[in-house]
């Protein structure tokens, strides 16, 4: 049996869409928490990329700075479970940071197979340049946010982020 066809008083009974800023109705995707995340997303890339233009820094290379920066002598795969990128990606992305010697390579002491991650004086240099840079972005993305709300976001992020723990059959 075909659908009925909506009335006008289905269409007026209709929940109203929801709007941001008298742009595009978002229907279901407001809804969507991965959307959410994602509209969250492109914001702070594209302030990132915009605070850090004058360091030609990619959030892949200030986050293996910042983690090898903790972690000196780290290795190759730790760098990349830091990260949650595969070694296909931790490769090329320390081959840029040690052609621009901000990090070096270095036999690892326990296993001579793998290697050990360390910043270069030059690394350690831009790092120091790099933190008040980092830290006004970090303020201009959580303006809206109290402290205590963004602790509490922070915390709910990391529950989303560990969630391949969680059953993914229901």
């Amino acid at each position: 049996m075909p659908p009925r066809a909506l009335t006008t008083r289905d269409k007026a009974d209709a929940p109203k869409p929801a709007r941001r800023n008298g742009a595009v109705a978002e229907g279901r995707l407001a809804t969507l928490l991965g959307y959410a995340v994602r509209r969250a997303q492109v914001r702070v890339f594209q302030d990132f990329a915009d605070a850090m233009a004058a360091l030609d820094l990619t959030p892949g290379q200030v986050g293996a700075l910042l983690l090898i920066e903790a972690n000196q002598g780290l290795s190759q795969t730790q760098l990349g479970a830091g990260l949650g990128i595969d070694r296909s990606s931790v490769v090329p992305l320390l081959d840029r940071l040690e052609g621009q010697d901000l990090i070096r390579r270095t036999p690892h002491a326990s296993d001579r197979r793998t290697h050990a991650l360390a910043l270069t004086e030059k690394g350690a240099a831009l790092i120091r340049r790099l933190l008040p840079v980092l830290d006004a972005h970090e303020r201009r993305i959580a303006v809206a946010l109290s402290p205590s709300e963004r602790r509490v976001l922070m915390q709910l992020l990391d529950r989303v982020a560990a969630g391949d723990d969680v059953d993914r059959s229901s």
